[in-house]
């Protein structure tokens, strides 16, 4: 199974998620961790090569955005509530940066 890496301020946003989105929001990570696809999920390729987007509906809508193609770990890029029914253009542009600053981390490691 692999680790889920939190990266930047998304433990502490999926933790402010209302508590039945928190609960979901947990089992969906949980069936990514063990290599399998969360019940309701999309690709975004808006964002970068093998991210995918988990979409809860629990008390509102709720997104994680997250990266698990390295054998090492799941990143967790963006957590967040989703308000309209377009993905807010600053949602797309922060998950972008932080996959940006992730890549930058890992060469850096290797």
């Amino acid at each position: 199974m692999k680790h889920i890496v939190f990266k930047y301020t998304t433990q502490k946003d999926t933790r402010n998620f209302p508590e039945d989105a928190k609960r979901k929001a947990g089992h969906e990570l949980m069936a990514v961790q063990m290599g399998m696809d969360p019940i309701d999920w999309k690709p975004m390729p808006s964002i970068g090569a093998g991210v995918k987007e988990v979409r809860i509906h629990e008390n509102g809508e709720f997104r994680i955005i997250y990266l698990a193609k390295f054998t090492e770990a799941v990143y967790v890029l963006h957590a967040f509530q989703k308000k309209t029914q377009k993905t807010p253009k600053k949602d797309i542009s922060l998950a972008q940066a932080r996959l940006k600053q992730l890549q930058q981390e890992r060469r850096n490691i290797s």
